[in-house]
């Protein structure tokens, strides 16, 4: 009986020290909360009235229009390309690819191009399943191939790239060549010349990086549409500030020459990490630069990113993303100036 009690006497006490912390942390988030409020308040009470008379400048305006107009464009898409990207993800197991590639790499590797084509996804969701299919046994070129693909050149990429330049059906011929010309052409340069230590294939006994069901598809949407939407909103406002805040003196300079433009907006694809869903009409939106730059921006983006390039790192190593990442820039850049050059 009287362990009993004390069991109780002591569970009682942990009860009550639970309370008390509970109520003591509390007390401190509503201390920080309150403070963090109240600056908040004071700080927009003296800064607001000031910002909202530059909400009506003429600038601002623009960079607001310009954003608005980017981001209403895009959302749909975006939407769009996450259902069907968090569906195949949920519902189509891996061995279906395995399945319908040949054995042979060098023919694997367009076949898997090409896949990409009719099996659409966003790029963040492009490098966990080739991770997928190289665990299953696919060679790693026609893995490389289908990763770099399928967020260029699905269908909702390519149909929000015929909105986004309407009356330009060249410009989306232009993308969906420059896109799978470098996705087959860097698959076959990695059967060639890729060595397995600068690869950390997945291991075949992890288990599948995504899990099935309706619970998969939900978070998976909710998971990839919320990432990508934040860089879609980040993507718009560069684009708006670029288009506001740089001079048109030094846009000149650039939009002047080609060989200056279409590396210039290919590094700002690397930076941005703007949504391929969406992509199409933030390089809409840069209409002082000639055609050819902009493809270039649309052809590196899906494929060369700093998101990107921390995801490769993190599931096929660092040494292998750093040396994939810049010949991937450098083919992308060429096939866009060979197809613009001859399209556009």
């Amino acid at each position: 009986m009287d362990g009993g009690v004390s069991v109780r006497r002591v569970e009682n006490q942990r009860t009550v020290a639970d309370g008390v912390r509970v109520v003591v942390r509390a007390s401190v988030y509503a201390v920080l909360g309150g403070a963090a409020l109240v600056a908040i308040a004071t700080v927009v009470s003296v800064l607001g009235p000031l910002l909202a008379l530059d909400l009506y400048t003429p600038p601002v305006a623009a960079w607001w229009t310009v954003l608005t107009a980017v981001a209403v464009q895009g959302v749909p898409f975006l939407l769009l390309g996450t259902v069907v990207s968090a569906a195949i993800g949920a519902f189509v197991p891996e061995r279906v690819f395995r399945r319908l590639l040949p054995r042979n790499p060098a023919l694997a590797v367009p076949v898997a191009g090409i896949a990409g084509a009719v099996l659409p996804g966003c790029e963040c969701a492009s490098v966990p399943v080739a991770g997928s299919l190289m665990r299953r046994g696919v060679a790693p070129a026609a893995a490389l191939a289908f990763l770099l693909s399928a967020p260029a050149i699905n269908p909702v990429v390519l149909v929000a790239t015929s909105i986004a330049f309407p009356g330009q059906p060249k410009m989306v011929l232009a993308r969906l060549l420059a896109s799978l010309g470098t996705a087959v052409l860097m698959g076959w340069l990695w059967a060639r010349f890729g060595k397995e230590k600068w690869l950390r294939l997945p291991g075949r006994g992890t288990p599948s990086v995504h899990a099935t069901g309706i619970r998969a598809f939900l978070t998976g949407l909710q998971h990839d549409f919320l990432h990508a939407g934040g860089f879609l909103v980040l993507g718009a406002a560069a684009a708006a500030t670029f288009n506001i805040a740089v001079p048109r003196s030094v846009l000149d300079l650039f939009t002047g020459s080609p060989w200056l433009a279409v590396p210039l907006l290919a590094v700002l694809a690397v930076v941005l990490c703007v949504c391929s869903e969406a992509d199409a009409f933030v390089a809409a939106s840069l209409s002082a630069f000639p055609p050819t730059a902009r493809l270039a921006f649309m052809v590196v983006g899906p494929m060369v990113d700093l998101k990107l390039l921390a995801l490769q790192a993190g599931t096929f190593g660092r040494s292998f993303a750093v040396r994939f990442a810049s010949a991937t820039w450098v083919v992308a850049v060429a096939a866009s100036v060979l197809v613009g050059w001859w399209l556009l």
